[in-house]
């Protein structure tokens, strides 16, 4: 601890901003990304799909780099709580990871998206695929194990919700990957997406508020 400043909060809540951050950037970076491809529609495409092509090296960087703030923020989680908390925080490094190696992973062409590409099964797609699993059913875990989190505090409410979104994550993703090839599919992979964003968004909120300051912290350490 630094005179005036408790180093260890100040990092942990640090962290944890990345996980507000995360969602929004990765989710305005791809839609700006959608908009700008030719042929590529976002009703019948999946993001994931952007990093194909001669242009797909900036989705590539976009998953990697979301996936960089996801793992901080969970590693702000298990610093900030303990017990079910260590592990929420421990599942959202495991969905960060996948999410970096999945823009590494690339799909296979899907919806005629590149123009030209031939469909088919590839290795590095399959394990895309399996990527994407292990990121949504990982944040859904983390979402209902840091609802129990929540509830032994008292905090009924952000229990609730948490729990809510840890189920609609892994219902949507499972419901949109079967179902993927159509409209219907996509629709359901966004709200997964949506949905595991927002959770990670308002979680990292909610656990940096209960970080002490560090600057009151120092205080209260010094009185």
């Amino acid at each position: 601890m630094t005179e005036g400043l408790d180093v260890r909060a100040a990092v942990t809540r640090s962290m944890l901003g990345w996980g507000a951050v995360a969602g929004p950037f990765y989710l305005v970076f791809g839609v700006i990304l959608a908009l700008t491809r030719q042929g590529f529609d976002l009703s019948r495409h999946a993001l994931s799909l952007l990093t194909l092509g001669e242009a797909g090296w900036l989705q590539t960087v976009n998953f990697i780099l979301t996936g960089i703030m996801v793992i901080v923020a969970g590693w702000g989680l298990r610093r900030a709580i303990d017990g079910r908390g260590r592990s929420a925080g421990t599942l959202v490094i495991v969905a960060g990871a996948a999410i970096a190696l999945a823009g590494i992973f690339r799909p296979d062409p899907a919806g005629g998206f590149p123009a030209g590409a031939a469909s088919g099964m590839s290795v590095g797609g399959v394990i895309h695929l399996a990527l994407g699993a292990v990121e949504f059913i990982a944040l859904g875990a983390a979402a209902i194990m840091l609802a129990r989190c929540f509830a032994a505090r008292g905090e009924r409410s952000h229990a609730a919700w948490s729990r809510i979104l840890g189920v609609v994550i892994v219902i949507a993703f499972l419901a949109g990957a079967a179902l993927s090839s159509g409209a219907v599919g996509i629709a359901l992979l966004w709200i997964a997406v949506i949905a595991s964003f927002g959770w990670l968004f308002v979680a990292s909120v909610q656990v940096y508020r209960i970080v002490p300051h560090p600057v009151i912290a120092q205080r209260a350490a010094s009185a």
